[in-house]
C-alpha cells in the first residue's frame, strides 16, 4: 500500500511539474487573436464565475430602476463601456473581439448574473481580460446606476431607449 501511495504522489508531482514547465517554457499561445483552447473553455470561465460568486458581497442594489436612474446608467455605460460591449447603434463592437477573452456583447447577450456580481465586476475589473476596475474612475452611485442599466438594458422603457439612441448618436 505504501508503494502505491508513493507512486501516486510521484505521478501527481510529475504532472504538476510538467504543467508548470509547459506554462513557463511558453507553450501556451498568449496571442489575443488566437482561438481559445479546450482547457481554457473548461477551466478559465468557470473559475472566473466561481471567483465572482465567492468574493462578491451579496449587497442589495440601492439604485431603483427609475427612468432617471436608467438614463444616468445609460450615460455611464455609453461613455465607459459601449466601446467594448456595444451600444444601441452598434450591437457588436469589433474592438471587444480584439480582447482576450472576448468582451461580452451585451446587446446580443444581456448580462444575466445577479446585480451584486455585475457591480463587483464593474468595481474590481477582471484581471488579464481588459476589463478595468472602474472604482478608480467612477463614483459608487455611478457604478450602481450602470449596474441597474445593465440589468434592464434588454427591457428599457421606450422613452429611455429613445434617449439612448439620441445620446449614442452624439446628441448629448
Amino acid at each position: 500500500m505504501l508503494r502505491f501511495l508513493s507512486g501516486l504522489m510521484a505521478a501527481v508531482v510529475i504532472l504538476f511539474l510538467a504543467g508548470f514547465l509547459w506554462l513557463r517554457l511558453g507553450f501556451v499561445d498568449s496571442t489575443a487573436d488566437g482561438g481559445e483552447n479546450a482547457l481554457e473553455r473548461a477551466v478559465a470561465m468557470p473559475a472566473l464565475d466561481a471567483s465572482v460568486r465567492r468574493h462578491a458581497s451579496r449587497v442589495q442594489n440601492p439604485v431603483a430602476a427609475t427612468d432617471a436612474n436608467l438614463v444616468a446608467g445609460m450615460k455611464v455605460y455609453q461613455n465607459n463601456c459601449a466601446g467594448c460591449h456595444g451600444d444601441i447603434h452598434q450591437k457588436h463592437v469589433g474592438f471587444g473581439d480584439s480582447l482576450y477573452p472576448r468582451a461580452p456583447q451585451f446587446l446580443e447577450d444581456a448580462p444575466d448574473m445577479p446585480e451584486y456580481q455585475n457591480f463587483y465586476i464593474i468595481q474590481h475589473g477582471i484581471r488579464l481580460s481588459g476589463m478595468p476596475a472602474m472604482s478608480s474612475s467612477l463614483k459608487e452611485d455611478e457604478m450602481w446606476q450602470v449596474t441597474t442599466f445593465l440589468s434592464h438594458m434588454d427591457k428599457l422603457p421606450p422613452q429611455v431607449a429613445e434617449q439612448w439612441k439620441a445620446f449614442a448618436a452624439g446628441g448629448h
